[in-house]
């Protein structure tokens, strides 16, 4: 009899482990890899994406990356073109061969040259509201977008027919539109005028007295009307392609961005890791955040949970949904027992606000049912002994 009872009390201990399992109430910090590979069917209404990561999928990832470089997107031009612009002010020269006369007679300083010949200096004008100014017996002439050069060549044009071999030369005597400014984390913050030299991204940083945080914690916004690009400065600085000329108008920012991924999972610590501005690989992130646990880690479930931007890829589930941004839920998966994935691991960029999440291994779940089933067995077992 007590034999029967003992029994009957080890058959509802395992009764009862099992109805836990089945109500999934064993511990675990998270997912383990076949639900996470579940996530990705079609019938699941959040619509997340399963990309295994290859070197394919890493290089076009990156190729994402280089298009929002400051060559690409804002152009490497090297020539300057210093365009007038409305409030700027031009002082204009005029000069005419002998016998010069139209200026001559008029009542604005002139003098003769060595040759002979007659310069008129006009008073300063500043360009209007249309962007014209008023030179005498030429009329108003169109200044706003034209380069000093140009108004030269335009003045001349209009006075070759009425005055005796005209040269005009003319200079931008103020400075208003010309200009590029430099907010943010910079030691001070100011406008800088730009010069025939042709100004970049750097020489602008250094006007404003530089940075005030690390250079690898910085990045560089650049506005240029309605085109937005931003880079590590790290990068900027490396990379001498990516310090491009700027443009009057353009708005440089430095923006303290402390980047960061959150590590979860059987890793070796579960924490929010931050990194540089230009960015880590796979391979420096489990490096940062512990590596893998090796008494219970799944090195066949490794994930990076991101919101990618839609045209990223070629998702493998159809239709593709998306969040309220534009966004589609991905799960890069990468299997580390492949020795190809540790060197995929070395070009595969961390994005900030990712998550790097490892499973647990499926033993490490049975392990835990037989503590589970042990730990009320044993009570059980002990109890019906004393008993007895």
């Amino acid at each position: 009899m007590p034999h029967l009872f003992r029994g009957t009390f080890l058959v509802a201990s395992i009764l009862g482990v099992a109805s836990l399992i089945g109500c999934s109430a064993i511990p675990t910090s998270g997912p383990s890899a076949a639900q996470v590979d579940r996530a990705s069917q079609p019938s699941n209404p959040l619509g997340i994406q399963i990309v295994d990561v290859s070197d394919d999928v890493a290089r076009k990832l990156y190729a994402e990356r280089s298009i929002g470089e400051f060559a690409a997107t804002l152009g490497d031009g090297t020539q300057f073109r210093q365009q007038l612009g409305i409030g700027d002010t031009v002082d204009i020269s005029i000069w005419e061969a002998p016998p010069a006369t139209l200026f001559g007679a008029t009542e604005l300083e002139s003098k003769a040259g060595a040759s002979g010949s007659h310069v008129t200096a006009l008073p300063d004008q500043t360009i209007d509201g249309d962007g014209m100014i008023n030179v005498p017996f030429a009329g108003q002439i169109k200044a706003s977008g034209r380069t000093p050069t140009q108004l030269q060549r335009d003045i001349v044009e209009r006075l070759k027919h009425i005055a005796h071999d005209p040269q005009v030369l003319v200079k931008l005597s103020r400075n208003a539109t010309s200009y590029v400014t430099v907010v943010g984390d910079v030691a001070s913050s100011n406008r800088m005028a730009l010069s025939a030299r042709g100004e970049r991204v750097l020489d602008a940083l250094a006007a404003a007295g530089g940075v005030r945080q690390p250079v690898d914690k910085i990045t560089i916004q650049v506005t240029r009307g309605n085109t937005v690009a931003s880079m590590p400065l790290a990068t900027v600085i490396r990379d001498p392609q990516q310090n491009v000329p700027l443009h009057a108008g353009d708005v440089v920012t430095a923006l303290f961005q402390p980047f960061s991924f959150t590590a979860l999972g059987a890793t070796g610590k579960n924490e929010e890791v931050n990194f540089e501005a230009q960015g880590i690989t796979l391979a420096q992130a489990l490096a940062r955040s512990g590596g893998l646990q090796d008494s219970r880690s799944d090195a066949q479930g490794l994930f990076i949970f991101r919101f990618e931007d839609a045209k990223a890829l070629q998702w493998p589930v159809s239709p593709v949904r998306t969040t309220v941004d534009g966004k589609v839920p991905v799960v890069y998966r990468v299997n580390l027992r492949d020795p190809n994935s540790f060197f995929v691991a070395q070009s595969f960029m961390m994005d900030n606000k990712d998550l790097l999440y490892v499973s647990n291994a499926p033993v490490t779940e049975i392990q835990k049912v037989l503590n589970l089933f042990f730990s009320v067995a044993y009570p059980v077992v002990t109890g019906v002994q004393t008993f007895k």
